[in-house]
C-alpha cells in the first residue's frame, strides 16, 4: 500500500503520529511514512481519520 501526503494541506494536527507512531513519525525534520509497520485496516482507518485529508491512500 502506498499513502500519499500532501504538505501544503496538512494542518500538523499530529493525529497520525499519536496514532500510530511506527508507521508516521518525523525523522531527521522528514515526515516519513512506513505503512508496512501495521496492518493495512490500522493504516486507513488513520488515514480516514485525518481532519485535513492530506493523507491519502494511493493504490
Amino acid at each position: 500500500m502506498k499513502i500519499q501526503w500532501d504538505q501544503q494541506t496538512c494542518t500538523h494536527s499530529g493525529n497520525c503520529v499519536k496514532s500510530l507512531p511506527e508507521v508516521f513519525k518525523v525523522v531527521d525534520g522528514q515526515f516519513v511514512i512506513e505503512p508496512d509497520k501495521a496492518t493495512e485496516a490500522e493504516v486507513v482507518n488513520v488515514i480516514n481519520q485525518c481532519p485535513s485529508g492530506a493523507l491519502k491512500r494511493v493504490d
